[in-house]
């Protein structure tokens, strides 16, 4: 979004999208809130997976049943059929509609990468995301999943919701009812919300690192060889963040605190830092966390930075520890984790689940 932005010189612009596409625009508003002047969002929903707390999303029977769909029939019409009798019935025997279709799937996605689509869209969640949004917001709900919507936009703080006609045509957008309405209230929308302030909480991800055993270390070489040993750490740690874009905010004796606009790019930076620097026979734990800061005179502070280094601190040598916020928020990137448990986190009012990045 960003850089489609920024190749046509939009400094600001509304977000509108329709179902999955919700949870891009919320992580999106909440890491540039400065660059994004409202969410619109049609049918959006918070996570992939039912759960106790989320009855809306399918189970993972339905999802293991949907995945096999899609990898034994993505691109033929006995897929689309499938789609078309749950989805869009009054298209099923419109044979010039199905050709379309079939061949726009074949252009969009192989079907190995449709597979991996769609279990991204399983895994994703954005649930802990939501109350980080400080963008005006509209959620068009449709009245088959009210109470998903009514989910989502009771997480958004001042969020508003409207509810839209019967909605039939989801492929095609045939049903002028429930379209009209939908431009009706984004009209509507964009016109009270054209010039929205300046944000002063952004979510972030941070990254904090340090060196195990570092005290032993230093005594063992004295003060001019550690000295020499910590510039060449850093020099390293440095070369990391700028191959991942990630910002020092702060470095405090062998420690890194850095910030990231994308959690799976700091995962990756974490876990290349801890690679980088064994070369010269050190190991670091690093520690990761998406959550909204403050910004303050070029600073980040709140409870998303204490966090994160509260996680660094349980890392084992070698281990980089990521919150299940992280772990949720890279569904689709390719990152492995092993599920750690529970963790009380000194001065973190909730237990926090954590993760370890694993090879």
């Amino acid at each position: 979004v960003r850089a489609v932005m920024d190749a046509v010189g939009s400094e600001r612009a509304f977000l509108w999208t329709a179902q999955d596409g919700g949870r891009l625009a919320v992580l999106f508003a909440a890491t540039y809130p400065e660059r994004t002047a409202g969410l619109l969002l049609f049918d959006p929903a918070a996570r992939g997976r039912r759960g106790p707390d989320y009855p809306w999303a399918p189970s993972d029977d339905e999802w293991r049943r949907r995945l096999a769909e899609v990898r034994e029939g993505w691109g033929e019409r006995a897929f689309l059929e499938s789609l078309l009798a749950e989805w869009e019935p009054t298209k099923v025997g419109d044979d010039e509609f199905r050709a379309w279709f079939v061949s726009h799937m074949r252009r969009s996605l192989s079907p190995g990468s449709a597979v991996a689509f769609f279990r991204m869209m399983m895994d994703a969640d954005v649930t802990d995301v939501l109350p980080s949004v400080r963008v005006p917001t509209l959620v068009l709900a449709l009245p088959v999943r009210r109470g998903q919507a009514e989910h989502f936009a009771g997480s958004i703080p001042g969020a508003e919701l409207v509810e839209l006609p019967p909605f039939e045509g989801m492929f095609s957008w045939a049903d002028d009812r429930a379209h009209e309405a939908a431009m009706r209230e984004t009209k509507r929308f964009v016109s009270r919300h054209g010039h929205p302030e300046e944000p002063d909480r952004v979510l972030v991800t941070v990254v904090f690192t340090d060196i195990v055993g570092s005290t032993e270390r230093a005594a063992d070489l004295g003060d001019s060889g550690w000295r020499n040993l910590l510039e060449r750490h850093h020099a390293l740690v440095r070369a990391q963040l700028a191959r991942f874009r990630g910002r020092e905010i702060d470095t405090a004796g062998d420690g890194f605190f850095a910030s990231f606009d994308g959690p799976a790019r700091a995962v990756r930076c974490a876990t290349a830092i801890r690679d980088e620097v064994r070369a010269l026979g050190l190991e670091i734990r690093a520690g990761v966390h998406t959550g909204e800061c403050e910004v303050a005179a070029g600073k980040i502070v709140g409870q998303a930075v204490n966090t994160g280094a509260r996680v660094a601190a349980l890392a084992q040598p070698g281990e980089v520890l990521a919150t299940s916020t992280v772990r949720d928020l890279v569904a689709g990137a390719g990152l492995a984790f092993e599920d750690r448990g529970e963790h009380e986190l000194k001065g973190i009012a909730e237990p926090k689940r954590l993760f370890a990045v694993i090879d």
